[in-house]
């Protein structure tokens, strides 16, 4: 088996992709405040977006998510343009996940397996297909074992019609057949201590939103600090958690009472700014 084909068949699955700091702050704040960035403030109601994004600094950011196609703008003339945000803008601002809908998806019943032997020669090659499966959030059943309940779809397209060897990579679906129960293949595959431990991190930093009225610039930059390390903290929990469907949830899993509060918690947060802006 030559080294080219391994690494051809690897590397098809390994389209990273990511945004600038500064731009995913901007999508984050475009989700949940968009009324915001979207209508002028009674400071500058004569002033286009355009000119208000120019203001605050943001054109560079606004013209990197219309090219990625995250935002769309509505309106021809600059007086009554606006942005809004695509399916795919959402689920960036989301952390790559819509956990209402992921949880609320239905499942066959079947595994999808992902088994894979590549040398120790081919390390980088190996490392790089783990990352890529634990991104996906695949878990982790032995180290060259992973497992999805979802398909396989996206797997499939980006390998195309590229020849594999079933020696080093193939894909499955499974069934347990000795009568190992799905809650033990959850427990297995993924680490459910160390999600609900983000997830209660994440609940206490909600607890922690600033109060009270927007009336000095400490207060908004308070908010404004708050909000960022908000965002950071719902990536780290989301990044570990498959989000798997309900049926598969194991007992005491936190996601979704914490994603709730993180709505009420942002939707606060926007109405105080909306408040301050009047």
């Amino acid at each position: 088996m030559g080294q080219s084909l391994v690494a051809r068949s690897l590397l098809a699955l390994l389209a990273f992709d990511s945004l600038k700091p500064k731009t995913e702050q901007f999508l984050y704040l475009l989700l949940w405040s968009a009324d915001q960035l979207t209508r002028p403030t009674f400071r500058n109601l004569n002033e286009s977006f355009e000119g208000w994004a120019y203001r605050n600094g943001l054109l560079r950011q606004i013209a990197a998510l219309e090219k990625r196609r995250f935002i769309e703008r509505k309106g021809g003339s600059a007086d009554d343009r606006t942005y809004r945000l695509t399916a795919e803008g959402r689920l960036w601002a989301l952390s790559g996940c819509d956990p209402q809908a992921r949880w609320s998806r239905a499942w066959d019943g079947r595994w999808r397996l992902v088994l894979f032997d590549v040398p120790i020669a081919q390390n980088t090659e190996r490392s790089r297909l783990r990352r890529y499966l634990r991104n996906r959030h695949f878990g982790c059943l032995q180290g060259s074992v992973w497992i999805t309940p979802d398909p396989l779809t996206e797997e499939t397209r980006l390998l195309g019609s590229a020849k594999t060897d079933v020696n080093s990579l193939i894909f499955l679906e499974a069934r347990p057949c000795a009568h190992e129960r799905d809650a033990e293949i959850v427990t297995g595959a993924w680490n459910f201590d160390r999600i609900n431990r983000l997830y209660r991190q994440h609940l206490k930093l909600l607890r922690e939103k600033p109060r009270g009225k927007l009336n000095s610039k400490r207060r908004v930059t308070a908010l404004h600090q708050w909000a960022e390390a908000e965002r950071l903290g719902w990536r780290e929990a989301v990044k570990f958690d498959p989000c798997l469907p309900r049926r598969l949830l194991p007992p005491g899993y936190l996601g979704e009472r914490v994603w709730q509060r993180r709505i009420e918690a942002l939707g606060d947060a926007n109405r105080d700014l909306h408040t301050f802006s009047l």
